[in-house]
């Protein structure tokens, strides 16, 4: 019995620690594997160890391998800094003045193919008396538990600001939800046009999207507004670590939520993102007098975003026949 515990809680320990070096790989060929390796060695020698019985000197090689793992892993910190892909180069920030909202760094690209794009960063303002809507956008590339999660600001005449929280990969990095456990991608958020942060996932990278107009009011979409707005100067000025179950697209809005309405519950659809649209709905968060299915219906912009391409009007014609934006 003590023997299978040590095993177990040795193979857990060996796992995580083969996971954490294998995403912080040194850069250099020569010494890309020499970490895993020497941790293999030590490993390898507790776990014969083990199985003689000599349960101590198992132990001490055990320890001796994880304190300057756990030592170099408390010491991995975000930089900020990187060569960053072009689509997360910047990160939003904002600066209020009365009812005026200024905000720096808005992504407004022109996208050709998923390679082929024109680079724009913009200013913006906004009168934060003309918010009149917030709308949620959940967009799937794969899984159907899992979904990207963006929120978009309306401020009438067909003009919209879409916050999203994203990981902010370095050139030519894919996204991986392992390597979101391990501190392997920073944490970004980025304010765009729909024209582009919809667009691209709709029209180039073959994601279905689904929009949902929420029964969120003037007054409670601009205190999440500007919590967005504090929550990207506050990490434009501090960097901090993508998690994909604690820092993510969606628990990160559910934060900026809960600081307007405490009463929110936890729930498991905020870790499976792609039955969000579940959890507000059952909340009353969505457009009373429909069924799920028919918001869900009705709500798929994807055939209608990719009809629109890049046109000045892309916003206006997602949301045909969607409730509550007529």
């Amino acid at each position: 019995m003590l023997l299978s515990l040590a095993l177990i809680i040795a193979l857990l320990v060996n796992v995580w620690v083969l996971l954490a070096l294998w995403f912080h790989r040194p850069h250099g060929a020569v010494l890309r594997y020499v970490p895993i390796g020497l941790w293999v060695l030590i490993w390898g020698t507790a776990v014969m160890y083990l199985f003689r019985a000599h349960y101590l000197p198992a132990a001490l090689w055990l320890c001796s391998g994880l304190a300057p793992v756990l030592i170099w892993w408390f010491g991995v910190l975000p930089k900020g800094q990187g060569d960053w892909a072009d689509d997360m180069a910047y990160t939003t920030t904002g600066v209020v003045d009365s009812d005026r909202l200024a905000l720096q760094r808005v992504r407004s690209f022109n996208w050709s193919t998923n390679d082929i794009y024109q680079q724009n960063w913009v200013s913006r303002e906004y009168d934060l008396s003309d918010l009149q809507t917030v709308d949620m956008i959940t967009s799937f590339w794969g899984l159907r538990p899992i979904a990207h999660v963006l929120v978009s600001f309306g401020f009438g005449n067909d003009r919209y600001l879409t916050f999203s929280v994203e990981i902010r990969r370095l050139r030519n990095e894919s996204f991986s939800i392992l390597g979101g456990f391990f501190k392997h991608f920073e944490l970004n958020i980025v304010a765009s046009e729909e024209r582009d942060i919809v667009l691209v996932r709709t029209n180039c990278r073959d994601e279905d999207a689904f929009l949902y107009r929420t029964r969120i009011g003037p007054d409670e979409g601009c205190e999440l507004l500007l919590g967005f707005v504090a929550a990207a100067n506050q990490l434009a000025a501090k960097p901090r670590f993508y998690h994909t179950l604690k820092a993510n697209c969606t628990t990160i809005v559910f934060a900026l939520a809960r600081r307007i309405h405490p009463q929110l519950p936890l729930d498991y659809r905020l870790l499976l993102s792609g039955y969000l649209d579940e959890y507000i709905y059952g909340l009353g968060g969505l457009q009373p007098g429909y069924s799920l299915a028919e918001l869900r219906e009705r709500g798929r912009i994807t055939d209608r975003a990719r009809e629109a391409g890049d046109c000045a009007e892309f916003s206006r014609r997602i949301r045909e026949g969607v409730p509550g934006c007529d």
